[in-house]
C-alpha cells in the first residue's frame, strides 16, 4: 500500500476540519460554503472552490468516507508521480469543472422548465423572485396557496394548476445545494487510469480484480445510470449531483489529453 503524500494529507485534514465545522455551524456554514445555483441568492463567488470540501451531513458519514478513501487510494500515486504543485492544480481544476458544468447544466435544467410556462411572459425580475421563493411565505402547511407575493403573480399572469406545479419544479431544481468533493475525485479516477490503465482495480463488492481502463468507464457509466435513482457509488446517498461528477470526469480527460499530448507530463512543478 502506497503512503499518503503530502498534498493529499493536508487535502484530508483541510476536508476533515470542513466537515467538524459545517457539523458545528450547521445550516449556517451549508449556506455560506456548499455550490448554489448562480440565480439564487444564496450564490457566493467562493462557493465552486468551497464546496468541493464540504460534504453531506450526519448521518451520511459514507459520503466523506468513500471521497476521503479515493482520495487517499488514487491521489497518493499521482501525487507522488506528478510532484505537490502538478497535482494540487489538477486537483482544483476538476473540482472547479465540476462546479462548471453542474451549474450549466441547472441553468438548462430549470430554463427549460420555465420555458415550458413562457406564455406566462414573466419579466426577468419576476423569474428572479420565483427562483428564490420561500416556501413558507407561499404555502400552509396542508401545501396550500396563501395570500402572498407568489399567489399575487399567479393571478396576475393566470398560470392554472399545470403550470404552477411546472414552475415549482423549477424552484425546487434551483435551490439545491451541491456539495463534496467528488468531481474532483472523478478527476483523479480518470488520470490514474490515462496514467496506468493496466492496474489492478477493485471494489468490496467486485471480487475480481479489473484493470483500470476498464474500471472507470465502467464506474462512470454506473453512476451515470445509477443517477436516474437518486443513487451513486463514491457518494453514499441520494440527491447527487451526477453532472458534477461528470464535470470533474471531463475536466481530468482533458487535461491529461492535452499534456500528453504537449508532453507536459514530463515535467514536475517542484
Amino acid at each position: 500500500m502506497m503512503n499518503i503524500t503530502p498534498t493529499v494529507k493536508q487535502l484530508l485534514i483541510i476536508n476533515i476540519i470542513f466537515y467538524i465545522g459545517s457539523q458545528v455551524l450547521g445550516a449556517q456554514a451549508y449556506e455560506l460554503f456548499s455550490l448554489y445555483f448562480f440565480e439564487n441568492d444564496k450564490f457566493q463567488v467562493w462557493q465552486p472552490l468551497t464546496h468541493m470540501f464540504m460534504h453531506a451531513q450526519m448521518p451520511n458519514i459514507m459520503h466523506i468516507l468513500f471521497n476521503m478513501f479515493a482520495l487517499y487510494s488514487f491521489g497518493s500515486a499521482l501525487e507522488h508521480f506528478w510532484g505537490a504543485k502538478k497535482f494540487l492544480f489538477f486537483y482544483i481544476s476538476c473540482g472547479l469543472g465540476a462546479a462548471l458544468l453542474h451549474l450549466g447544466y441547472t441553468y438548462y435544467d430549470v430554463h427549460s422548465l420555465l420555458n415550458e410556462v413562457s406564455s406566462l411572459n414573466f419579466s426577468k425580475a419576476e423569474v428572479h423572485t420565483l427562483l428564490n421563493l420561500d416556501y413558507s411565505t407561499a404555502f400552509d402547511v396542508n401545501g396550500r396557496i396563501i395570500d402572498g407575493p407568489f399567489k399575487t403573480l399567479m393571478q396576475k399572469v393566470g398560470a392554472n394548476y399545470e403550470q404552477i406545479n411546472i414552475i415549482l419544479e423549477a424552484v425546487g431544481k434551483s435551490k439545491v445545494p451541491a456539495v463534496g468533493a467528488s468531481g474532483a475525485i472523478y478527476g483523479l479516477l480518470v488520470a490514474f487510469a490515462y496514467m496506468f490503465p493496466n492496474a489492478q482495480l477493485g471494489l468490496m463488492f467486485i471480487p475480481i480484480p479489473i484493470k483500470a481502463k476498464y474500471f472507470v468507464p465502467g464506474i462512470l457509466l454506473i453512476d451515470l445510470v445509477l443517477g436516474f435513482k437518486g443513487e451513486a457509488i463514491f457518494s453514499g446517498g441520494s440527491g447527487i449531483a451526477h453532472f458534477a461528477h461528470l464535470g470533474g470526469a471531463l475536466t481530468g480527460f482533458l487535461m491529461m489529453y492535452y499534456w500528453k499530448k504537449s508532453q507536459f507530463d514530463k515535467n514536475r512543478w517542484n
